[in-house]
């Protein structure tokens, strides 16, 4: 393991002084952006920046979560060599914020009005002491479900909006022949399933309860045994070769028809219209039977990092771009987020996108938006990362629901 890290932190190192040669006049961006769909959104900042004289100095990560590119960014850090930029989730802005190493956004801020069009629930990760460190991109909901609409046709499957008829969908499609569940064994995305089960299951009281409050009872309940039987069972019809799959190739066993469902966040719509399908003709998409009322959240932000004592006028150009109205809507039309944004209109979304609005709009208005879990927004990294490491060996057979349970409270008491 120390080898490893070492290993990891050379390259970064190496990564790190090949890429401090950047042009004055450019940003230099680090993000884990790096799929079809992904790469296709990001291109929109890229040519925004372009007709302002701004060039792109490009440090993907590859790595959906972006653990890795937190680990690269780590030795950036300490190499005193922060990028311009850098994509990040959740508790990680908090977590920089709090070391000091973010740049001052406020007089940008203040400025564009950024304060009466963010949502407060966004706000709590772009924002640190009152000070703005952050340009949030976009809203993702994690709670979705996205189909193979011609297969669920052949099979006679309707959508399905409970439980129960989601599970015996499933089974008509395994009795098919075909992969039901389309899923990558990497933590991350078990984790995305588990906060999916978990709402359906106990509702927005136990899922706050469990993994924002962090309460033991809630976290040793009948509640969460009764969501851990359920995985077992979503497991029971993924295919054999899950592990280590990355989510987009997951997409692309229901794109090609491969399979029916994938339990995922809607940057998923990207890699269907990346490859030419339309909603509501070639796939559906519909929230995870149980969770229609409510929404589970993470939002991908942009944190600029302290280049100097002031913040660098390619830095306020590039917070700027983020956070216009118009780009606010072109970026999101093709990653399949929703603006971060409440005054962005609608009129140039999906069927998908329109839904993804309306559903965001209801549930901050109902109390029912909850940050993910699973992406970082409940709570930090420690204990999000001590869950996945439950989740994950549960859904790997490692544990039985009971014991699973039993571990989950040890996990986060640990962690705290």
């Amino acid at each position: 393991m120390r080898r490893f890290f070492k290993v990891t932190l050379m390259a970064a190192a190496t990564l790190a002084s090949a890429t401090s040669l950047s042009r004055a006049g450019d940003v230099e961006v680090l993000h884990w952006w790096t799929s079809g769909g992904e790469a296709s959104a990001l291109t929109v900042l890229k040519k925004d920046l372009e007709t302002q004289g701004i060039g792109w100095q490009d440090m993907p990560v590859a790595g959906g979560g972006g653990t890795q590119a937190m680990t690269v960014l780590r030795a950036r850090v300490t190499s005193g060599n922060a990028p311009t930029a850098v994509q990040m989730l959740g508790f990680d802005i908090t977590d920089w914020a709090k070391e000091g190493a973010l740049a001052n956004l406020n007089d940008i801020a203040s400025a564009e009005g950024w304060d009466a069009v963010v949502p407060e629930a966004l706000q709590k990760f772009s924002k640190y002491d009152g000070q703005w460190v952050a340009a949030p991109v976009n809203v993702h909901s994690t709670n979705w479900v996205w189909a193979n609409k011609a297969l669920l046709e052949e099979l006679g499957i309707a959508q399905p909006s409970t439980w129960d008829e989601l599970v015996a969908a499933m089974e008509k499609v395994k009795a098919a022949g075909k992969t039901a569940v389309a899923h990558g064994g990497q933590p991350w995305q078990d984790a995305t399933i588990f906060d999916a089960v978990a709402m359906s299951t106990g509702g927005p009281e136990f899922y706050k309860a469990a993994f924002v409050d962090l309460d033991p009872t809630a976290l040793g309940s009948a509640q969460m045994k009764e969501t851990f039987d359920r995985m077992s069972v979503i497991r029971s019809f993924v295919d054999d070769n899950f592990s280590g799959r990355d989510w987009n190739l997951a997409s692309a066993m229901v794109i090609n028809g491969d399979a029916a469902f994938q339990f995922m966040g809607d940057w998923a719509k990207g890699e269907f219209l990346n490859a030419g399908k339309k909603p509501g003709e070639d796939f559906l998409c519909f929230r995870f039977p149980g969770t229609q009322q409510q929404v589970t959240f993470n939002s991908d932000q942009f944190a600029m990092f302290k280049q100097g004592d002031a913040v660098s006028a390619e830095q306020a150009a590039l917070a700027k771009a983020i956070m216009s109205p118009s780009f606010q809507s072109a970026f999101n039309v093709v990653k399949g987020s929703v603006p971060a944004r409440v005054d962005v209109p609608d009129e140039a979304f999906d069927a998908c996108g329109k839904q993804g609005m309306k559903d965001l709009a209801a549930a901050s208005s109902s109390g029912n938006l909850f940050g993910s879990m699973a992406h970082g927004h409940a709570n930090p990294a420690s204990i999000k990362n001590a869950m996945y490491d439950v989740i994950t060996a549960h859904f790997n057979g490692e544990y039985d629901s009971d014991t699973a349970v039993k571990e989950m409270v040890n996990a986060v008491s640990l962690a705290q």
